[in-house]
């Protein structure tokens, strides 16, 4: 058996696995070691985990073999040897990886194919992908400079968008008053609050609601296009598949299909969460 983990900041979904069949799938707090400390993780996988796993092997007819954990802010060995430890404390196996999320976003779509990978959530990201490793990266550089396409910049454009009056009267106020927001409140969530970017991400709701409206299809379809133009036209494979990841690519596909047409560009696969397809990677090697 092995388990097999995708992480975010927010959730970790666990699966213990034999022979590419699910057994069991868990999920616990997000792990991000950019965040946490190894006490922490350990203490996350301890209490959350742990009951779980420890009644799943023991009703199993195989051990565990192997631990494959991609994970946000995996992206240096400082980073990965923290988590490393960490679940090396609860599980005692020498064959333990760690990997970043991106590396894990583009085996579950691309699998052993060279592809374009992409990552469409509360922030975004991009890669080339040869089959097996990434080959190239263009930095998504957050918020505020960048992660075009995300939930968080989706957020920006909207109250943007609604501050300065680029959105019909009715659609404005209706905003405005389901969100309890004004003006002074948004500034205040934007400039002097923590964790702006999750504020921002937890409007785009609203955007799905009304996304028939020409102004709010035209924000989604212009924020997809600067993704395209920004990020993935660098990499010079306009031959190659560009497969999608995460919340708002799974929840905007017909808008983020549009975009990529305007630009004589081929969508290819489009999943929600990538632990199916990462299982699927590894029932292969």
């Amino acid at each position: 058996m092995i388990i097999i983990a995708d992480s975010g900041s927010t959730k970790t979904d666990w699966c213990l696995c034999d022979e590419g069949t699910i057994l069991t799938a868990i999920q616990t707090q997000g792990i991000n070691p950019y965040h946490q400390s190894e006490e922490v993780i350990e203490q996350v996988i301890r209490e959350e985990l742990l009951p779980h796993l420890s009644q799943a092997i023991s009703s199993g007819k195989s051990t565990l073999k192997r631990v494959i954990f991609y994970g946000a802010g995996c992206a240096n060995e400082t980073a990965c040897n923290r988590v490393k430890e960490a679940i090396g404390k609860i599980v005692q196996l020498n064959d333990i990886t760690i990997h970043s999320d991106l590396l894990g976003a583009a085996r579950a779509l691309c699998g052993h194919e060279e592809g374009i990978a992409c990552v469409l959530g509360t922030g975004s990201n991009s890669c080339l992908y040869n089959g097996k490793e990434i080959v190239a990266n263009i930095p998504p550089l957050g918020y505020i400079l960048g992660d075009e396409g995300s939930s968080a910049v989706l957020g920006r454009r909207l109250v943007g968008d609604c501050l300065k009056n680029q959105l019909p009267d009715a659609i404005r106020e209706e905003f405005l008053t389901e969100y309890g927001l004004t003006q002074e409140v948004i500034l205040e969530k934007v400039y002097r609050q923590p964790l702006a970017n999750r504020f921002l991400a937890s409007l785009t709701p609203f955007l799905s609601k009304h996304r028939e409206v020409p102004e709010v299809h035209r924000l989604l379809v212009e924020s997809f296009v600067d993704f395209f133009v920004r990020n993935v036209k660098q990499y010079r494979r306009p031959w190659l598949p560009i497969h999608f990841v995460g919340s708002i690519a799974d929840a905007f596909s017909s808008e983020l299909k549009e975009a990529a047409e305007s630009l004589g560009m081929e969508l290819g696969n489009i999943l929600k969460s990538p632990i199916e397809g990462l299982v699927g990677y590894h029932s292969n090697t």
